[in-house]
């Protein structure tokens, strides 16, 4: 890999619940990371996560299912200088249950996990195909997911994908449901997708295209 490689930085900790699909979602974005010319460093320590993002060339910090208080003060005072100074942020599944005590990570992701109903299939409906995250999906797209309803729906954020809670059961939001969206309110571009429980996700095609739409919209590259 060249040295001028642009840097992908995944961060795995956990505090709180853990997802098995950890690892197959590591190893997943390694993958997609080295086919777009990324590369690629994850690990679960905050004291590297500081280290790495304060190096040159980190395009993308992703959480990948990061859960409960997993930063030290260093390492968030990294990742908002990060963003701030026009780096990319992506959010995967329960980085949405992450550092509660936090308000810029509130702010930054653009909303908090509230529940979930059980693992059930169910249509995500797409909002906006002019995305690199959504443009490969039609316009519903039948996907088994955990389903995350939010404390509240973000806002200021530009909404791709909605839930659709007549398909499954359990949902609480209602007939607006965020389920993905983007936003670029505080320095750099930041994406979230609610889906990816499970590691059979990260074996799905269309799942791995949506994430890799995602992290190009974060670092910024037009297709």
């Amino acid at each position: 890999m060249s040295q001028q490689a642009a840097r992908l930085v995944v961060f795995t900790r956990t505090a709180d619940y853990r997802h098995e699909s950890i690892p197959a979602g590591t190893e997943a974005l390694r993958r997609v990371g080295a086919e777009d010319g990324f590369e690629v460093t994850a690990t679960e320590d905050p004291a590297v996560l500081e280290r790495e993002v304060a190096r040159s060339g980190v395009a993308v910090v992703v959480f990948l299912s990061t859960s409960g208080d997993v930063l030290t003060p260093g390492a968030r005072e990294a990742l908002r200088l990060h963003v701030a100074g026009g780096g990319g942020f992506v959010g995967i599944h329960a980085a949405a249950c992450t550092e509660y005590d936090w308000p810029y990570f509130g702010e930054l992701l653009g909303a908090r996990f509230d529940r979930h109903p059980q693992l059930q299939p169910g249509t995500v409906t797409v909002a906006d195909h002019d995305h690199p995250s959504t443009r490969h999906l039609g316009a519903r797209w039948r996907f088994t997911d955990e389903w995350y309803d939010f404390r509240s729906a973000p806002r200021g954020v530009r909404v791709l994908a909605r839930a659709d809670e007549s398909s499954y059961e359990g949902g609480g939001m209602g007939e607006d449901h965020p389920l993905v969206w983007c936003h670029e309110r505080l320095g750099g571009r930041v994406f979230y997708t609610a889906l990816g429980h499970t590691a059979e996700a990260f074996a799905d095609r269309d799942f791995l295209a949506h994430v890799r739409g995602g992290i190009r919209y974060a670092a910024g590259r037009r297709e």
